[in-house]
């Protein structure tokens, strides 16, 4: 098996962490194997296959519910009219994303034995833009803005939303967002109180009270509308 590393460099204890749960963190599988997780899927959806799921269960699970990202246990997308079904994963000194489109037959599984996952959506488009996924991959261009150390300082600290810590903080002259002390994204600004990560298509946005201090990050994630309020004593 893999051994797993932090987004430094430096082994997992162990070489890689067993949890305790037998579901979200205590299943194990490879790329492959989940591949075929994705491909029976999409032969189910489509009625060639019921190996797992019928046809009418494989759409009801593919269906949102509360809002038009979330489905049963995966996330839904839709990039130049195709729907993509897919989810991302981290457990320590592990991350990984797989998307598998409804209609087209595409599919891709990326795992990296490392925290640091800037690695994921690199090979994700590549694989969209040399297999012609129709409009997947489509860059756009941002100004990185520079801002002060005494600014960072009023943004750095610890925020919180739905279970989830998120932390802000710099190591040289890079800016990191740390979700849950296991995920690190290099993160960069665009402007004096909005920043984004090159890994997710997301623009995250400081907010600030009456009095100029910061409370929430604030961002849109498909339809739903998030806030990440700051832990206090930060």
């Amino acid at each position: 098996m893999a051994t797993a590393y932090r987004a430094d460099g430096k082994e997992v204890e162990g070489k890689y962490h067993i949890y305790p749960e037998q579901a979200a963190a205590g299943l194990w599988t490879n790329p492959t194997d989940l591949a075929k997780y994705i491909i029976e899927t999409q032969l189910s959806l489509q009625g060639k296959s019921n190996k797992v799921l019928s046809q009418e269960m494989t759409k009801l699970r593919l269906t949102p519910y509360i809002d038009s990202s979330a489905a049963f246990g995966v996330f839904i997308e839709e990039h130049g009219g195709e729907k993509y079904f897919g989810h991302n994963g981290a457990d320590e000194g592990f991350v990984s994303v797989y998307k598998g489109s409804f209609d087209s037959g595409d599919g891709v599984v990326v795992m990296v034995n490392s925290d640091n996952g800037a690695i994921l959506g690199e090979v994700m488009n590549s694989v969209a833009t040399v297999y012609s996924w129709k409009d997947f991959y489509k860059p756009v261009v941002k100004k990185i803005v520079s801002i002060s150390d005494t600014l960072f300082d009023t943004y750095a600290g610890k925020y919180f939303l739905e279970g989830d810590t998120f932390s802000i903080s710099k190591k040289g002259s890079d800016y990191f967002l740390i979700v849950d002390n296991v995920q690190s994204f290099k993160i960069n600004f665009s402007s004096d109180v909005e920043f984004f990560s090159t890994q997710m298509p997301i623009i995250f946005t400081f907010e600030k009270d009456d009095q100029g201090k910061v409370k929430d990050i604030y961002f849109k994630q498909g339809t739903q509308e998030l806030r990440a309020r700051r832990m206090k004593n930060q």
